[in-house]
């Protein structure tokens, strides 16, 4: 039996509604990738102190084709890592790695010849050395 006092939907919709949000508020920015890292981690330390690791690490899609070919496709992707996860790719980061990073997509603006410049990358929250 379902506890009509738990929807927001005076009980009358799918179970997708929420107690503390309507559907129309939630989003996610959550990112899964499985490769492997292309370039040794580059650490930078910023002028506030925090250090950063950064690396671009590749995946590879496999699919079929119109004709029933099976194809492959690689993408690469920028990865940022902060705190600990600066440390572990600093001594175990090389060409090669295969790893699991779960995270978040992060763009951040700056600026080069009077231009504004956008980067996109994933920020690491988690990451597992396969």
């Amino acid at each position: 039996m379902r506890n009509s006092s738990l929807t927001t939907n005076n009980g009358a919709g799918s179970d997708a509604s929420s107690i503390f949000f309507s559907p129309k508020e939630i989003s996610v920015n959550h990112v899964n990738l499985i490769g492997e890292i292309t370039n040794p981690p580059r650490i930078y330390e910023l002028p506030n102190g925090r250090t950063i690791a950064q690396f671009m690490m590749s995946t590879t899609e496999t699919y079929l084709d119109e004709k029933g070919d099976v194809k492959t496709k690689d993408h690469w992707h920028r990865i940022c890592a902060w705190g600990r996860w600066v440390k572990v790719l600093n001594e175990l980061g090389y060409k090669g790695l295969r790893i699991a990073v779960e995270g978040k997509l992060s763009t951040r603006f700056y600026y080069r010849n009077g231009q504004r410049q956008s980067i996109s990358e994933v920020e690491i929250n988690d990451l597992i050395i396969l």
